[in-house]
């Protein structure tokens, strides 16, 4: 094609014809010098120093035609440059450096025109939406860093959930939980920690359960990056994963879901894996992963507590009050600063010689705002609301804390408007009240000793002694103590304080005004423990899995609570929920680890076999206390009743005495309770006519062995047995 088809100007033609006739010949072809020095595609660019020069659209030598460009042409083999890189413009013709750039590319700073003809407003939208949508996101993103980076500085978790609450981003709270989560790996234990509480305050509040699992996602699919930066991404990632599984944060089909979405050489795979058998398969996991960074929620509370304690004891001996504000700073509990103003005001109480200057410390802490009026308000609230449980240690306790408070409102450190007005506990019935008083107390002391022992048998011979009229009001008050004091503590006793209430069996309209008065009590226990609702929940299920209320009690609990917005309400709702799920039943038998057996569920039927086995083992010789012992190891003392009539069947079948004397070893060492018993007997009684066909006698049998249980105070004598099955009288 030649300059004069009218892709040159002849202005062009001249100008580049005297600048060839400058130049040297060698140096450099006529034509490049209309191209930029340092282009791609320039032939003698820097990039291509081997190329020769170029004859390519000569004014000389004319340019040639597209005849002219076969096979062997010299134009068609400059095209391949001998530079190690490649020279030529990106696909799309936008990728040389020097070059004009694509056709379809827009300058950052171009706006569209209303007047342009083909002005589309929609367009407009559509692009102002997704201007706005990467701003905000690089926003949150900057935000969620400095939230992050403040609360591993303050242990503040109301102010981290107020910031994130503020920056009104929902949509992008996946963000955040990447963010803490990947923040914390690079950090110590604290941190972690730290974070793995901060998730489980926030989710369902804050941050809605969507967003906590796509946040996981993410977490799994950017493994194979953060372990260039964190060595054992794989360890650390999968306890997080494992935390929020035992944390109810991910339900455990998120496990094979990510298994199945994740390339199989991906480190995410790995983090899977670590976090399916390496944690959660482990015997009894959920206590391993909740204190393998320091310690769960609940360990944290009592050590806060303790660590209050010990600062208040050493202040009253030394007096040094920057000391001691020193400490309380360093706790980093500002919203538990509440039970910080309860102790020292109870220590007061205790210690009239120091009760001036345990003021001082308040007055020091308010007055430097270490303490804010609010929680300073909560402390006194929460003395008020206790006045009558203090008054059994501490005479005229109601008398001495309004003491307190008048002192504290005249200095000016105390809003005494903000609190609800002290009233003397009438005398009138005192007699009655003291004896409730004093049973609290016996109570609770009953309750703190079978905790350590897991004694049942003993537990029930003391309350009957203490409650030998067996008053319906003493009942609902010992199961009130009973679940509030396991609602403090670790799994363990939770587990232990169904086991007994199930064990107990007391009668049900005893049970449901137990409840009423922990629901009534709830706003108060609250102050303690956060989860108090999902906590009194599980009890309310639990106990109509134990069969303690029958279904339509929890009907009758919730006429007590009419209001949509009430704590009743929503242990109500929450309790049925758990019960209408699938496989409700041993789901929530196992809510407390009651299935111990370290696998993520034990099926029933294993457990069935390992009865079984134990019984085989032990007809052919094995020793009493081993069977018994490996009964204990099966963690699942609500299931004693399989063991009873496994063991019933046997001896029906064998004739075996051997075996009854094992039922007789596991009652008497409260092994075996007598509700367990009950259960187990009923469950042979109900299979008596399938036993029948191969053991004809089987109900002769029966019951003999029946009146020998009552006889050895195994069965309680209202035990009876019809067509139908066992009843009670």
């Amino acid at each position: 094609m030649e300059y004069g088809d009218g892709f040159v100007s002849k202005e062009h033609r001249e100008l580049a014809r005297s600048a060839s006739e400058s130049a040297d010949p060698l140096s450099v072809s006529p034509l490049q010098i209309s191209i930029h020095p340092k282009s791609a595609n320039s032939p003698n660019s820097p990039r291509s120093p081997n190329r020769t020069g170029s004859s390519r659209g000569s004014p000389g030598q004319g340019s040639p035609s597209k005849g002219s460009q076969g096979k062997g042409s010299p134009l068609k083999c400059e095209r391949h440059s001998h530079s190690p890189k490649y020279g030529h413009p990106k696909k799309g013709g936008s990728g040389g450096k020097g070059t004009w750039g694509g056709l379809l590319d827009v300058d950052d700073s171009h706006s569209l025109d209303p007047n342009d003809p083909n002005f589309d407003s929609s367009e407009e939208r559509d692009h102002t939406t997704v201007r706005k949508s990467t701003t905000d996101f690089l926003e949150f993103k900057k935000n969620a860093t400095i939230i992050v980076e403040e609360y591993f500085a303050t242990d503040d978790i109301v102010s981290t959930a107020n910031e994130l609450r503020e920056l009104e981003m929902s949509g992008y709270h996946y963000y955040f939980v990447k963010k803490l989560v990947s923040m914390a790996m690079d950090r110590d234990d604290k941190e972690k920690e730290m974070a793995a509480v901060l998730l489980s305050a926030l989710y369902a509040d804050i941050i809605d359960p969507p967003q906590v699992y796509r946040g996981f996602c993410k977490l799994v699919e950017s493994a194979d990056d953060l372990i260039v930066d964190i060595p054992d991404t794989v360890d650390v990632l999968a306890l997080f994963i494992a935390r929020a599984v035992v944390d109810d944060m991910l339900p455990p089909a998120f496990l094979k879901k990510q298994m199945a979405a994740l390339p199989e050489d991906s480190k995410g795979v790995d983090v899977i894996k670590r976090a399916e058998k390496g944690y959660l398969a482990a015997p009894h996991h959920a206590e391993i992963i909740e204190r393998r960074w320091g310690g769960g929620m609940q360990k944290t509370v009592e050590d806060v507590k303790a660590k209050i304690d010990n600062l208040l004891r050493e202040y009253v001996v030394s007096g040094d009050k920057k000391e001691a504000c020193r400490c309380i700073k360093d706790l980093k509990v500002p919203f538990f600063h509440h039970e910080i103003v309860k102790r020292t005001l109870i220590m007061a109480m205790e210690r009239k010689q120091a009760e001036g200057r345990l003021l001082d410390l308040l007055k020091e802490a308010s007055e430097e705002g270490l303490i804010n009026s609010s929680q300073t308000s909560k402390g006194f609230g929460r003395m008020i609301d206790s006045v009558d449980d203090l008054s059994l240690d501490i005479p005229n306790a109601g008398r001495i804390l309004q003491s307190l408070i008048s002192k504290a409102a005249s200095e000016g450190w105390l809003c005494a408007s903000s609190l609800k007005s002290l009233v003397p506990t009438p005398r009138k019935g005192s007699l009655q009240d003291d004896s409730a008083k004093i049973f609290k107390l016996k109570a609770q002391s009953i309750i703190q000793e079978y905790f350590l022992s897991g004694d049942i048998s003993e537990v029930g011979s003391c309350l009957g002694s203490e409650n030998n009229a067996f008053s319906a009001e003493l009942n609902a008050i010992f199961i009130k103590r009973l679940i509030t004091l396991a609602m403090d503590r670790k799994n363990r006793e939770k587990e232990m304080a169904s086991v007994l209430l199930s064990s107990l069996c007391f009668p049900s309209d005893d049970a449901v005004i137990g409840f009423i008065m922990l629901i009534e009590s709830a706003d108060d226990t609250a102050l303690d423990n956060p989860v108090v609702v999902e906590d009194l929940a599980m009890f309310l299920a639990r106990a109509v899995v134990d069969e303690v209320l029958a279904p339509q009690h929890l009907e009758e609990i919730g006429t007590q609570f009419p209001g949509a917005e009430s704590i009743g309400r929503k242990v109500l709702q929450m309790a049925k929920s758990s019960l209408k799920a699938r496989l409700s039943g041993e789901r929530i038998l196992r809510c407390w680890g009651g299935g111990g057996t370290g696998s993520p569920g034990w099926a029933i039927e294993d457990v069935k076999d390992k009865v079984g086995r134990l019984l085989e083992e032990f007809e052919s010789g094995g020793d009493i206390r081993e069977a018994c012992r490996c009964i204990k190891e099966l963690s699942m003392p609500f299931f004693h009743h399989e063991v009873v009539k496994k063991t019933l069947v046997a001896i029906i079948e064998k004739k075996n005495e051997k075996l009854w004397g094992l039922l007789d070893q596991c009652f008497s060492s409260g092994l075996i309770t007598t509700y367990q018993m009950m259960k187990g007997f009923g469950r042979v009684a109900e299979s008596l006519e399938d036993l029948a066909l191969d053991v004809p006698d089987a109900e002769k049998q029966f019951t003999h062995y029946v009146e020998r249980a009552k006889l050895a105070g195994w069965l309680d004598s209202s035990f009876c047995l019809t067509k139908s099955g066992p009843a009670r009288a």
